[in-house]
This record gives structure tokens, C-alpha cells and sequence, in this order.
């Protein structure tokens, strides 16, 4: 399985508004079909360029599906975001294979 990791800093100046087009884009990205769920998460590191930083985790059904997705959707749902804020944020992806999950169940 893997995931697909988008961190985001996104200026002060646009937060807020910014916060809001994400948890509505959030369901487009779920909506290809590609992914299984997202994780929606808040880095907690001061960042030095300032603003605040997110991280985004879609998780995968498979490489093929993550594959399709860079195919058929990426670069239009990109677009969007890149015109709606432009220099006041800065994301880059990544992506992650899950080798193992661990869990505990204390009783």
C-alpha cells in the first residue's frame, strides 16, 4: 500500500480562507477513487519562512491506482489551488510505501 503526502505551508495572510478550499478539496481528491481516506494533519514545527504547515495523507489502494491518479487527475486538481493562492503557498509531495502496520490493544 502506499501514501500519497502533500505538505503544504501556507501564508498567514490566506489561512483561513485557504483551510476552507482544502477541507473542500480534501473530498474531490478522496472522489477519483483513488485513495482509500486522508489524513488531514497540522505540522507542529515553527517554520522559520513563517505561516503554518500541513501534511496531507492519502492512502492508496495500490501503486497502480496511485499511478492512474498521476495520470488522469493530479495536475487538474493542482491547478486550482496553485491559481486560487499562488506565492502564498508552497507544497511538495511525496510519497511513502507502507512496509508494516503495528498496532497495541491494552486491555
Amino acid at each position: 500500500m502506499y501514501i500519497y503526502n502533500v505538505t503544504i505551508n501556507i501564508d498567514n495572510s490566506v489561512h483561513d480562507e485557504w483551510l476552507k478550499w482544502i477541507k473542500e478539496h480534501i473530498p474531490q481528491v478522496l472522489a477519483t477513487g483513488k485513495f482509500s481516506e486522508a489524513r488531514f494533519t497540522k505540522v507542529l514545527v515553527e517554520e522559520e519562512m513563517g505561516g503554518q504547515t500541513y501534511s496531507i495523507q492519502f492512502r492508496s489502494y495500490s501503486r497502480a491506482a496511485l499511478d492512474a491518479f498521476y495520470k488522469e487527475d493530479d495536475e487538474k486538481l493542482q491547478i486550482e489551488g496553485l491559481q486560487k493562492f499562488a506565492d502564498k503557498m508552497l507544497a511538495f509531495r511525496t510519497e511513502l510505501e507502507i512496509i508494516d502496520v503495528y498496532s497495541v490493544n491494552f486491555k
